[in-house]
């Protein structure tokens, strides 16, 4: 029973423990805030509608007692088809865990590429990680992607249509598709181009010399990006 003179004395009313658990997750800071806004951010992706594909499962062994143990490594590549796209790998000892892990980390490394009219590349460009060397150009509407492998695989996820695209060196999965990030890295839209020279937008675009100057300024307002 509690006491009315400590309660008219202002002293603080003992809470059971359940309610003091309860007050503890609901504010301040710590660990229980940040698990919340990971579940928050994981969250929000699922809702989005995100193509994944599969790029590449490696089956290895290892020698022990008894017998031979199996692992697997996954890679993926992860995009909304509207301008973002990441990658990611990883390894478990089953394919269904390791294709999980790959999505998430791809998931969580997502990056924004500026696309021209939604469909292919605002310029050529060039990428290389260890020996694999990737040159990608962007083209004309109905070319389609020519490309193969993994990097059909991140033009797809990424929403480009139309780009032309040759890897020349090695053929491995994982540097071709870190080459690709690194000529996709290095794309630049008009207007981040207009910002750094200190010029306007519709002047870039009608010096493409297959656009008027009216329809450069009507692409100009249109340009996001």
């Amino acid at each position: 029973m509690t006491d009315e003179s400590s309660i008219e004395a202002g002293a603080p009313e003992r809470l059971p423990e359940d309610a003091r658990s309860e007050r503890r997750g609901r504010g301040g800071r710590g660990r229980g805030n940040s698990e919340r806004r990971r579940r928050d951010a994981a969250a929000v992706d699922e809702g989005q509608e995100l193509i994944e594909k599969l790029v590449h499962i490696n089956r290895v062994s290892k020698t022990v007692k008894g017998g031979k143990r199996f692992g697997f490594a996954a890679l993926v590549v992860v995009g909304d088809g509207r301008g973002r796209v990441g990658f990611g790998h990883g390894k478990a000892r089953e394919v269904p865990e390791a294709i999980s892990k790959a999505t998430a980390a791809a998931r969580k490394g997502m990056i924004r590429i500026p696309l021209r009219d939604g469909r292919t590349l605002h310029h050529d460009g060039f990428g290389r990680f260890g020996a694999g060397r990737v040159y990608v150009r962007s083209a004309s509407q109905g070319t389609g992607i020519i490309a193969g492998g993994p990097m059909r695989a991140v033009f797809e996820s990424l929403g480009v249509a139309d780009v032309v695209a040759k890897s020349v060196g090695t053929n491995n999965p994982y540097n071709m598709v870190r080459a690709t990030f690194a000529a996709l890295s290095e794309q630049l839209s008009p207007k981040a181009v207009a910002q750094r020279r200190g010029r306007k937008v519709a002047d870039l675009l009608a010096r493409r010399g297959d656009i008027a100057p009216r329809e450069a300024e009507a692409e100009a307002d249109a340009t996001v990006g």
